[in-house]
This record gives C-alpha cells, sequence and structure tokens, in this order.
C-alpha cells in the first residue's frame, strides 16, 4: 500500500505546499529592484526614476496599498507607471490610494488591456500554447467578446491630475535642469498601439529622451530603437510569474524572449541599441493570485552619464 500511493501523495503534498507559499507569501513578498542606466548626456547629474507596473488592484488589498504608498519615501526625481493598475472594477478608490503619494512626484503613464477591461478566469496552460502559435493577446487571436469594461477614465481624470499621459503621445518633464522628453503608445496587446502618431525620434531640443510602453512587443521596441531612443520602459510579463528555480520564466504574454522577460537588457534593431527595462510588476490577475520564483517589484531606476563614444 505505501509502495502504490507514498508518491502521488508526496506528490500532492509537494505541489499543495508549492501553492500555498507562492499565493500566500511570495506573491505578498513585495521589493524594491535597483537598477543604474548609462544613459543621460554628459555632466549630467543622475536622475532617479521609479517604475511601477502591472498592480492589478483587487479591493482589500491593504498590504499592496501599504507598500505602493511607502514608495514615496525614496523620493524620486520623476515616476513612470507601465500600466495594468486594476484586475478589479471596483479597484479605482484603492488605486488611487495607493499611488496618492507618489502623484505629488512628476511623472506619466501609459494604461495596459487590464486598465481598460476586467480578467476573465482562463486556463494558465493555455499562454503555453499561445507561445507554441506566436499569438498573445489579440496579435492573431479572434476579438474578445463579452469583455468587462473597467471604470479606466476615471483612473485617466486622477491620474491626469499630476503625471502625463502618454497615449499614443510625447510630453515633456523639466528634472534637475534637463529637459526630459517622453514618447508612449497605448498597449500593443490589445493593438492600440499606434506609433506613426510619434515617429521620428527623439526631439532635437530634448535633453534625453525615453521611450514607455505597457507590452513590449517587438514591433514597439523596434520601432523605439530604429529611431533612437536610448531606453524603453515596459511592464505587462509579469517576469513569467511561475518561474522555474535556475532555470527562469517559460512565457512572456508576448513575442518578447524569456532571457529579456524582466530586468535590465539590450535591444537592437536597424543597427541602433536601446536599453529595455522590463518591470516583473507588483500584481497578478485575480483568478491567478500567485507567484514563483518571481517576487512582485518596482525598479528604482538611476540614470547616469552615458559612456562617452570612442571617436570623443
Amino acid at each position: 500500500m505505501r509502495a502504490r500511493y507514498g508518491v502521488p501523495l508526496g506528490i500532492t503534498a509537494v505541489a499543495a505546499a508549492g501553492l500555498l507559499y507562492s499565493a500566500g507569501f511570495e506573491a505578498r513578498s513585495f521589493r524594491l529592484r535597483r537598477v543604474t542606466v548609462p544613459v543621460l548626456p554628459p555632466g549630467a547629474h543622475p536622475l532617479r526614476v521609479l517604475q511601477v507596473s502591472d498592480i492589478h488592484m483587487v479591493s482589500g488589498q491593504r498590504k499592496k496599498q501599504r507598500w505602493l504608498r511607502s514608495l514615496a519615501g525614496l523620493r524620486p526625481d520623476f515616476v513612470i507607471n507601465t500600466g495594468d493598475n486594476l484586475s478589479d472594477p471596483e479597484g479605482v478608490p484603492e488605486v488611487l490610494d495607493a499611488l496618492g503619494p507618489l502623484l505629488e512626484f512628476p511623472g506619466a503613464y501609459v494604461f495596459g488591456s487590464n486598465d481598460y477591461y476586467g480578467p476573465r478566469l482562463r486556463n494558465p496552460a493555455r499562454y503555453l500554447v499561445e507561445k507554441a502559435r506566436g499569438h498573445h493577446g489579440l496579435n492573431g487571436n479572434p476579438p474578445v467578446v463579452g469583455a468587462i469594461h473597467n471604470p479606466w477614465e476615471e483612473l485617466r481624470d486622477s491620474f491626469d491630475a499630476g503625471w502625463l499621459n502618454l497615449t499614443n503621445t510625447r510630453g515633456t518633464l523639466k528634472i534637475e535642469g534637463l529637459e526630459i522628453e517622453l514618447t508612449g503608445v497605448d498597449d500593443p496587446h490589445i493593438k492600440r498601439d499606434r506609433y506613426a502618431r510619434v515617429a521620428g525620434g527623439p526631439s532635437p531640443s530634448a535633453d534625453f529622451s525615453m521611450g514607455v510602453v505597457h507590452a513590449p512587443y517587438l514591433r514597439t521596441l523596434d520601432a523605439f530603437t530604429a529611431d533612437g531612443y536610448p531606453l524603453i520602459l515596459a511592464g505587462h510579463t509579469h517576469g513569467g510569474q511561475l518561474c522555474i528555480p535556475f532555470y527562469g520564466a517559460l512565457v512572456t504574454n508576448c513575442d518578447l524572449d524569456t532571457d529579456r522577460v524582466k530586468g535590465l537588457s539590450r535591444h537592437t534593431a536597424e543597427g541602433r541599441t536601446s536599453f529595455l527595462h522590463v518591470s516583473a510588476g507588483c500584481g497578478t490577475n485575480r483568478y491567478t493570485p500567485v507567484r514563483f520564483a518571481c517576487p512582485p517589484e518596482a525598479t528604482l531606476l538611476t540614470l547616469v552619464e552615458r559612456e562617452a563614444s570612442p571617436e570623443a
């Protein structure tokens, strides 16, 4: 009897323990990651940029609210929010409470699909199927029918009171004597990106320019990079969310490779190279409230002088 049932029962126990850990501990183990990026013009003072992403707020998530509010103590020079703030149509007040202190700082934002539409229960294995087929979001899949519409207009109006709205447009912040140009597109995951509206590269008058997008689809990364943006910020991937220790992520939920599912990397297009930072985010879809080997995070990026070119 022991030989027959011991292994299945052991596997079940391990799986249950893993589920309890990933949902009860790791998904609530918020942390701050720090990254240094050499992109500023020579002589510029360092700038500290706080990136928050993929909050996926559900009503009642008090610990997440408190942690987000505490990030204001970092005193960043400016804040970038790369979308997916909601996972609950009733979550807008909690998002605004959590981000209220950060709205006191200069900043900008783009929305993700979950800001516009409520989440749906789906089999997590579909992410692997979509990866194999090369279909993600509305890119290659049939249009969504019967979607829940989130009150994104309320979120937009509140964000606009303090931050720049980068929905398929550009904006400028004046920070530490530098003119910082921010160029954004709406979410490529649901085909709302309109890069043609912002194409042409950084403005000559800007001291530093960067691209901002929610989902790091290659078409958008290629466009920003080919246009000469030295830095691109994105979210969406959740860092893979359920990762294998010592291996990493299985999926990115877009066409970005898993080697760049989170953190700082480089992207090359048409002979040019940009830094790419993908945030693993600090939340989960309300129907899959688990993380494994991929804790929730925000990132403090310190932008410093870029390295001098060999010709200089």
